[in-house]
């Protein structure tokens, strides 16, 4: 088959032939269909996130069709389209995984990073770890909900019952949680990059009733901010934008460092929390009220072999919508 490998940070992608792989006891084998690029891989290419298995099929929303079943995989799911998204793998045994906290496993392992993923013709997964595809959604068109939607999802959900939401970079995650939160009756605003002008007239296509420079204040304080941004500062400014009892949370995996900041901005029981992974209920949970919500995902299609374009374009804030390769 043809995949686009990682080999050493700092080097491009190179189109590769190798093995299909085969599935083990417990796993399933796709014919892979579309795979979304995340900003994720990006700090895995970059060295940001240490100790990659190398060398690496990056890829961590995959959508495909079983061709095949290991053991004690029933027969029944061939020909199936499921989604395998960034949680590959826990222990099962470990507190966390008993306490329905399996994204803080100490040993898990996650797709296109300590396990092959979806930048090839042909994956393997764990069946425990992967989603039905539900809803009329393309192939292409359910790529981004596997992380950028499960992750805007949990993050969200750590809003609480917040009213008044403001997405910092609006991009993959913030088009998806958008709609989300507006589905279920949420005022959302989006603070861009600046200058961004496409950016803001992309958010306001999708119904959000403000949109400004990641520099500015909302024109009323939040209630609670995402941040999906890469960029420590912006905690900082969001702990500006939100009101007494707000919340903050980083949705990345990787973040630049967070100035120091005067105490009063956090006093008022405002809070920071963190996004860490996701969980298979996030995923039983996000994938139907995705489609409920009528959920549509803005994507840009690219080969297999225009992976190293992708990544790029999404390194340069050159997207709006969420990157796909379609093998």
């Amino acid at each position: 088959m043809r995949a686009m490998v990682f080999r050493r940070v700092g080097e491009p992608l190179a189109l590769t032939r190798m093995a299909v792989p085969r599935p083990a006891a417990g796993q399933l084998q796709l014919k892979v269909s579309a795979c979304g690029v995340c900003r994720t891989d990006l700090h895995v290419i970059d060295g940001e996130l240490p100790d990659a298995k190398l060398p690496l099929v990056l890829g961590h929303q995959i959508v495909g069709t079983v061709v095949e079943v290991g053991e004690g995989v029933d027969d029944a799911l061939l020909g199936s389209r499921v989604g395998v998204p960034w949680l590959g793998a826990t222990c099962g045994t470990c507190r966390h995984c008993r306490s329905g906290a399996e994204n803080l496993c100490g040993e898990a392992g996650f797709t296109g990073y300590q396990l092959d993923g979806g930048y090839a013709e042909y994956a393997v997964a764990d069946q425990r770890f992967c989603f039905p595809i539900v809803g009329d959604f393309t192939d292409a068109e359910a790529a981004p909900l596997l992380c950028a939607g499960l992750i805007g999802y949990r993050a969200l959900r750590m809003c609480g019952s917040a009213k008044q939401i403001g997405l910092y970079g609006f991009g993959a995650a913030a088009h998806i949680v958008a709609q989300i939160a507006r589905f279920e009756g949420r005022e959302v605003g989006a603070f861009t990059r600046p200058g961004d002008d496409a950016a803001k007239r992309f958010a306001t296509e999708l119904g959000v009733a403000w949109a400004v420079d990641s520099t500015e204040q909302p024109p009323d304080a939040i209630d609670g901010a995402i941040i999906f941004a890469p960029v420590g500062p912006l905690v900082v400014q969001a702990l500006r934008a939100v009101r007494r009892g707000g919340v903050v949370v980083c949705a990345g995996i990787h973040m630049s460092d967070i100035p120091s900041f005067p105490y009063a901005l956090l006093w008022g029981e405002r809070s920071i929390r963190s996004v860490a992974n996701l969980t298979r209920r996030d995923g039983e949970e996000f994938l139907p009220l995705a489609s409920r919500a009528g959920v549509r995902t803005q994507v840009i299609q690219y080969p297999l072999e225009a992976a190293n374009e992708a990544l790029a374009d999404l390194r340069e804030g050159r997207l709006d919508g969420a990157a796909v390769l379609v093998p």
